[in-house]
């Protein structure tokens, strides 16, 4: 029997807290869809024979049929295909950039809204672990140890994907928690840690090993990990060094990094009223950027009391890089965006605390080598900003500290490790890279991506090794 199509143009819209009562609290802002709504829109998918969407996923999901499962009630063997290409559903569907990807080439649309593909992949993820079957088989060893270094999307991934293919694999974290920018980073009105863990404890049951308050680079070094009898490394400890802008005034009471503040909000869980570990409360915010960290940031911000806080952007709106979703929600929450906008100092009172930022007005020119129009400063436009919080999210680069102690480890001006191919192969034997650590901070999908690629490449070499 066919399955009867939903040609609505318009996905089935998702069931969000009220704006007024999200930016007060840190329960996660989207709800979910019902059994009735996941089926509803899953039959809004045209099973396409050529499936542009699966081109565009970076884990390489084949999409329509795990949405052909949905549409049908069968939930279970939805997650079973979903699992086949991913070990992190749960967090894909929540904070993947579907509209760029997978959505972006949906033939539904052309005429109309694409297929929530993302929305679908949480559903199925999310009933999984409510009602679906929890006896995971862990596969037969091979006898072969491999070490991953960093427990963010593209290390679980790599250790993931070994752990499948028989690997004995231990994951070595730096801070006492599992999960990298999963848990430090993104918000838990984004992503729930209760979700990163769970996605843990079904690698746990694979075999992964997972050891924390491992620093590699000081505790021990990739020699020394090979020396122990590992086979190979993948090193996907991400990019967690701040950048800022080298303006007077940055040293001031007040003035965070976006990497420091969430990482005391979502780690911490500094937002507690009993918490050790306290966050400044700013009420007047402003955070310099326009990435979703900078959107988190800026909700974080607003949830802790703020009472106006502030993007501040240095291009217009269409250039912004986040998440279209994540700049709806932040302006429903009452984020207020300055775009064209840039901080040439940050202002402090006699006690060495925040109390203004000095901007400048800027215009777009030319394209730059990034293909975006150049900000150009608007002669005679400063201006006073009133604010007395602070946080710069205008990127990072990789920690020193694994480049540093590992000899023959090439990386580029930036830190970045080089690879010399999507098998992420580094310049030593048997040293594999991959995310945000050779990219450079981009998203959790396409480290994702990475570390697949590598545990396959590492899976090849080891077999023929």
């Amino acid at each position: 029997m066919g399955i009867n199509r939903n040609m609505d143009p318009k996905k089935c819209p998702m069931p969000c807290q009220e704006p007024n009562v999200r930016n007060k609290n840190f329960n996660e802002v989207a709800l979910g869809y019902t059994e009735e709504m996941a089926v509803n829109e899953a039959r809004r998918c045209l099973n396409c024979k050529n499936k542009p969407c699966m081109g565009k996923c970076p884990v390489g999901i084949d999409i329509p049929a795990f949405i052909a499962k949905v549409a049908e009630r069968d939930f279970e063997a939805a997650y079973t295909e979903l699992t086949k290409y991913t070990s992190l559903p749960a967090v894909c569907g929540r904070v993947c950039p579907q509209e760029v990807q997978c959505e972006s080439v949906c033939v539904r649309g052309i005429k109309g809204e694409p297929v929530g593909i993302g929305r679908l992949e949480r559903f199925v993820a999310d009933w999984h672990r409510k009602n679906g079957n929890k006896n995971i088989i862990k596969p037969q060893s091979n006898g072969k140890k491999v070490a991953v270094i960093g427990s963010g999307p593209a290390g679980l991934t790599a250790a993931g994907d070994l752990a499948k293919k028989g690997y004995s694999v231990t994951v070595f974290e730096a801070l006492h928690l599992a999960g990298g920018v999963l848990v430090y980073g993104i918000p838990e009105f984004r992503l729930p840690k209760e979700i990163v863990k769970a996605e843990i404890e079904n690698l746990k049951a694979l075999g992964v090993e997972i050891n924390t308050n491992m620093v590699i680079g000081k505790i021990l070094t990739i020699d020394e990990l090979m020396e122990m009898g590992y086979e190979a490394v993948f090193i996907g400890s991400g990019a967690g060094l701040p950048r800022f802008m080298g303006i007077k005034g940055e040293s001031l009471n007040g003035v965070y990094s976006a990497n420091e503040f969430l990482t005391r909000i979502n780690l911490m869980k500094a937002y507690k009223e009993d918490s050790k570990t306290p966050v400044r409360h700013g009420k007047r915010v402003a955070v310099v950027g326009g990435g979703n960290v900078a959107m988190d940031a800026a909700r974080c911000a607003k949830r802790l009391g703020a009472d106006e806080v502030y993007i501040v952007y240095r291009r217009s709106m269409e250039e912004l890089p986040a998440r279209k979703e994540e700049v709806e929600h932040a302006m429903e929450e009452g984020i207020i965006f300055k775009t064209l906008v840039n901080p040439i100092e940050v202002l402090g009172d006699e006690n060495g605390n925040v109390n203004g930022l000095k901007c400048v007005k800027m215009e777009l020119g030319e394209p730059d080598e990034s293909g975006r129009r150049r900000p150009i400063e608007v002669e005679g436009s400063e201006f006073n900003l009133e604010v007395d919080c602070m946080i710069m999210s205008i990127g990072t680069s990789p920690n020193p500290l694994i480049r540093s102690t590992t000899p023959g480890l090439d990386t580029n001006k930036k830190g970045c490790i080089i690879t010399k191919d999507e098998s992420g192969l580094t310049s030593r034997t048997a040293v594999y890279a991959g995310g945000d650590a050779v990219t450079g901070a981009a998203t959790v999908i396409l480290a994702m991506g990475a570390g697949k690629n590598a545990a396959a490449a590492i899976d090849e070499y080891l077999k023929n090794k």
